[in-house]
């Protein structure tokens, strides 16, 4: 299905031009956005934010406002260890021989300005993160590659790489400190430390989570984490168990941790489309007994039909929402990552 069809099905929807007036906040087992309590539906686009033409930006925004998706995930950031060639948007350079570079010019941070504007200019909501464990955009590979270290294991017990990663989180907040269409931040893309003790992921999240906090107390704080590291699976089950270095109950009952995250690729971890059922149950439970919202934030499934019974799913459940991977779209260059639009219908037909 095009996106011409959902803007069809939704064609008596109004944009409003207005930045939110209130901070995102939980509310009970769901969240209070511009202080409307409900369950949400959202999406990931990884990709808004190195756009070039603004005019794209606005068109992602305006398409997200009409099919009523109201949270955006996006990466806030964009790390490169050698000089980019001119038009190349970075936000952070790691290039050995040089101090790190934070870019806010017209090729940096300015480009994530823009993608916040848009968002309050058509009521979208905005979760910005601020690392990526995998080596795609730089990530802590690039932190790791700078200072030398032995492997992303290292990373959260670098005294030199946890300074710069603070340094570049101030950057980013006291850009967006006061738009109350930021979400919430979030420490990471899927964070893992294979083989650590889940100590080492807790503290990291404890430190960063709390600096944050003093940076900015009005928003919210996640980890963007997998939700590996919880009870409930079977015998052998992997992501179940603490191999990753995580705990997820552990990690979401930090003070400074305002609601959880948890992501979903049965086929990727060896399970099947049918065992997703259990995963978001098990999540469910631990937000419950903490008190905290939890929410399905990233889910990529083979087709359309199981997206729905996961969609399903997550409405029987006390989750706070779910954030399909990811949305697509038609730009000026042309059709950009055009998946899961179908899935967009299916899930409104449920919540709406």
């Amino acid at each position: 299905m095009r996106i011409s069809s959902i803007l069809s099905a939704c064609a008596a929807v109004s944009v409003a031009t207005a930045a939110f007036s209130s901070y995102a906040k939980p509310s009970n087992n769901v969240f209070s956005i511009d202080g409307e309590a409900q369950y949400f539906a959202g999406t990931n686009t990884y990709w808004i934010g190195f756009l070039t033409n603004n005019s794209d930006v606005d068109i992602v925004m305006t398409h997200l406002a009409a099919s009523k998706l109201k949270v955006l995930r996006v990466w806030g950031f964009n790390d490169v260890t050698s000089t980019p060639s001119s038009g190349t948007v970075w936000y952070q350079s790691f290039i050995n021989g040089s101090d790190p570079v934070i870019n806010t010019g017209s090729d940096g941070l300015e480009r994530l300005d823009y993608v916040v504007q848009s968002a309050e200019a058509h009521n979208i909501s905005l979760i910005i993160n601020f690392v990526n464990n995998w080596s795609d955009y730089g990530g802590m590979a690039a932190y790791v590659s700078y200072y030398g270290l032995s492997a992303n294991t290292a990373w959260y017990t670098s005294t030199a790489a946890q300074a710069q990663y603070q340094k570049y989180i101030a950057a980013v907040v006291a850009r967006y400190k006061t738009s109350k269409n930021i979400f919430a931040w979030e420490l990471a893309n899927e964070p893992r430390c294979s083989g650590c003790d889940t100590s080492v992921i807790t503290s990291w999240v404890n430190t960063t989570s709390a600096y944050i906090k003093g940076l900015d107390p009005n928003h919210m704080v996640a980890i963007g984490d997998e939700g590996f590291g919880l009870s409930g699976g079977a015998s052998g089950d992997y992501v179940y168990s603490s191999g990753e270095g995580e705990s997820f109950h552990d990690n979401l009952a930090l003070s400074t941790i305002d609601f959880g995250t948890y992501h979903l690729y049965p086929s990727s971890w060896g399970e099947n489309d049918t065992w997703a059922q259990q995963w978001i149950q098990n999540h469910a439970d631990v937000g419950t007994a903490l008190g905290k919202p939890v929410i399905l934030e990233e889910y990529g499934p083979t087709n359309h039909t199981v997206d729905l019974t996961w969609q399903q799913w997550v409405l029987s459940t006390q989750t706070a929402g779910d954030m399909y991977w990811q949305y697509g779209d038609t730009l000026s260059g042309g059709r950009r990552l055009m998946m899961g639009i179908r899935s967009i219908m299916g899930l409104l037909s449920l919540i709406l």
